[in-house]
């Protein structure tokens, strides 16, 4: 089972747990409907759509709502602490949480009481708290943007807002700088996928595939077209996929996604999502 993470925005909507399904155009959690706007709703309806087209059980949710608070982060993290050993998920896949170090030792301590230790993915400020708390090695895969490549790679930083060098200057040109340091300080998970312009996957340290086409500058534009990816890699891993597997398929299927939509930076990523199903069932 792929169990996906993270909050959507919306106050004091409290935990909201379930099966996650995509029908196309709206993200139900059990009942509930989540807009899908970006965040971990895009996340969790690309997961839904990876799921259904390889035949596996659509993923299971724990969203909370929180703008900004921590109330809702606060609620996962202590159910997620509570509930990991009883819930026994083959994945865990952690999005849109409020960093808080001491929160995530807690969880990825449960995550060791499971009688077999769930996959562990972290995309976003999951990632960041992963990261600081000195845990990344803990984790399976990580999904960060160039930007989150620096933040990764500086050994004092404990949120990208206080990266050494700016957040703008991330540059391509140094992404093989920046995979090096990161993995001398043992700051990256064991798959790192590099999500960008031109996508990479790393193990170990080590660049094993580059994806720069079709090159769709208008998908950067667009709110949650790296929240897709990481829902697309859970989901194929969960359908048994190698992680360099699922990485690969993940990245090439929504780059055609994007193309199959004819992607301008007005484009809603639900649109994007919609679009799936075709490329995936073309190849």
């Amino acid at each position: 089972m792929l169990l996906i993470c993270g909050t959507i925005p919306q106050e004091d909507a409290g935990l909201l747990l379930g099966e996650a399904r995509f029908d196309g155009s709206k993200l139900l959690v059990g009942n509930t409907e989540v807009p899908c706007t970006q965040g971990t709703a895009a996340l969790a309806s690309a997961a839904c759509t990876v799921a259904s087209h390889c035949r596996i059980p659509a993923p299971h949710a724990v969203f909370a709502g929180d703008t900004g608070s921590g109330k809702g982060s606060r609620l996962i993290y202590d159910y997620l602490s509570k509930n990991l050993p009883q819930i026994k998920p083959d994945i865990l896949l952690m999005h849109y949480i409020l960093p808080v170090m001491g929160l995530m030792k807690q969880v990825c301590a449960a995550a060791e009481k499971c009688a077999r230790k769930p996959i562990m993915m972290a995309d976003a400020s999951s990632m960041y708290a992963a990261k600081a708390a000195g845990l990344a090695g803990q984790f399976d895969i990580f999904t960060p943007d160039l930007s989150e490549m620096e933040f990764l790679a500086d050994p004092d930083a404990i949120h990208p807002a206080y990266i050494s060098r700016h957040l703008f200057r991330a540059d391509i040109a140094h992404v093989d700088d920046l995979i090096a340091t990161a993995f001398r300080q043992k700051s990256m998970a064991k798959t790192v996928i590099i999500k960008g312009a031109t996508d990479f996957v790393v193990q170990e340290g080590k660049v094993k595939f580059t994806l720069s086409e079709p090159d769709l500058p208008p998908l950067e534009a667009i709110g949650g077209t790296g929240d897709t990816i990481s829902g697309m890699v859970g989901a194929f891993v969960d359908a048994g996929f190698t992680h360099l597997d699922a990485a690969v398929a993940a990245l090439k299927a929504n780059r055609e996604a994007g193309k199959y939509a004819q992607a301008t930076p007005a484009t809603r990523i639900s649109q994007i999502i919609a679009a799936m199903p075709k490329i995936l069932n073309h190849n």
